[in-house]
């Protein structure tokens, strides 16, 4: 009986969180390379009236015309929603919490007789798959408090831990991870953001654009005051012959922000709310310059960025903060301009500059676009899957 390639994330989708972009990419782009994947998720949007989802939950299907067109997911993924209804959560006790359900009832009884390997950031989930034989993938995006049990990490079954940076390596490695079995790799982006849309793009220029302004800056991602995103709007009002776009965040706050651009008096700010993986790549095509910011402080010691990938993909020039997990990036001969953080006039100076020195081309910068190809998550999964013992490897089905 042929088994899968299992992804599990202790989220419900849709949802526009960077880490929830990032575990579904990553399923999808397995599926891509052929093999039999199944992406496991959360599913505590309504309460489930058939018992088929408690006693016979182990039943792939293709995802939703919402979840395809949310993440834009390729054909070959399949998905499987866990029933979570009241008065089970994340917030629940010992007996009602869902990492006890996924753990002790749904992965050992349904999910791991069908599992081939497994590919998690949920360390739980990862101690319960070495119980029951299965080879575990690990990934660690942020900083590690406890100390990781010496049987789980130095079994045979744990195969590899994949991090985002180097100072979250050393964080891994001191909380008793072996170094060998660690390897660091950037973020990625879909396929579908090397598609170019001249048309989309410029009917996003043509609904953006106002008051005369003829050049657009972009921000995509998640709306935190520690990712630049105030930072932004005041180099926004330092620039009012310029229009700025905020794509991503929750609606609570995106209505946080567009206040505060009202109350800052900062008018060419327009905050669009998320924008789904099926726009997103001509709105990035239709801006001349996108805007990645971010402050320094201890975020910016681990982060790697899933917009700084999309945005090499769109092949539209970028000015970006200086920070430490992108420093490789900066010897690159591509066309991006780099600030140093926390500094919203530098900021707004290396903004005109980069309008100046890189005019905007409808068909994108070729030596960003060709520079990209290396980040698609479907590259970023040939490395992970490459370091997989060959007796637990699944053959390529398509």
């Amino acid at each position: 009986m042929s088994k899968h390639y299992v992804f599990f994330t202790r989220s419900t989708l849709p949802q526009p969180e960077a880490h929830i972009v990032h575990d579904v990419n990553t399923a999808n782009a397995v599926a891509n390379l052929g093999y039999s994947t199944v992406l496991v998720y959360l599913n505590q949007t309504s309460l489930s009236s058939n018992p088929l989802d408690w006693f016979y939950p182990f039943r792939p299907q293709k995802p939703s015309a919402e979840l395809v067109k949310y993440y834009n997911i390729q054909e070959k993924l399949k998905v499987l929603p866990l029933a979570m209804p009241f008065p089970i959560s994340t917030r629940g006790g010992k007996w009602t919490n869902t990492s006890t359900v996924v753990c002790k009832y749904y992965f050992p009884v349904h999910i791991f007789p069908e599992t081939k390997i497994l590919h998690t950031l949920d360390w739980n989930l990862v101690k319960a798959a070495i119980e029951y034989g299965i080879p575990v993938i690990y990934e660690r995006e942020h900083y590690q408090k406890n100390k990781y049990e010496p049987e789980i990490v130095n079994s045979p079954l744990f195969q590899v831990a994949v991090t985002v940076a180097d100072s979250v390596r050393d964080n891994m490695i001191y909380n008793g991870m072996p170094p060998e079995k660690i390897v660091k790799l950037p973020l990625s982006f879909n396929q579908s953001f090397l598609v170019r849309e001249p048309e989309k793009a410029r009917q996003w220029r043509e609904k953006l654009l106002s008051n005369g302004r003829k050049h657009l800056v972009v921000y995509s991602g998640g709306l935190y005051k520690f990712k630049g995103v105030d930072l932004l709007i005041d180099v926004a009002k330092q620039l009012p012959q310029i229009q700025f776009a905020f794509a991503g965040g929750k609606k609570p706050q995106v209505t946080a922000y567009r206040q505060l651009a009202k109350e800052k008096e900062v008018d060419n700010a327009i905050f669009l709310g998320y924008i789904t993986h099926q726009d997103l790549p001509s709105l990035l095509q239709a801006a001349n310059i996108l805007a990645h910011p971010h402050c320094s402080g201890e975020a910016s010691t681990f982060t790697s960025p899933l917009k700084f990938f999309e945005y090499l993909s769109s092949g539209t020039p970028i000015v970006a903060t200086e920070i430490l997990p992108l420093l490789e990036f900066k010897t690159a001969d591509i066309p991006i301009t780099w600030c140093e953080p926390d500094n919203p006039a530098k900021f707004a100076s290396y903004l005109l500059q980069a309008l100046e020195i890189y005019p905007r081309k409808v068909e994108g910068y070729k030596q960003q676009i060709d520079f990209a190809h290396q980040f698609s998550w479907e590259s970023r999964m040939e490395k992970i899957i490459s370091y997989v013992d060959d007796s637990f490897k699944l053959e390529i089905i398509s």
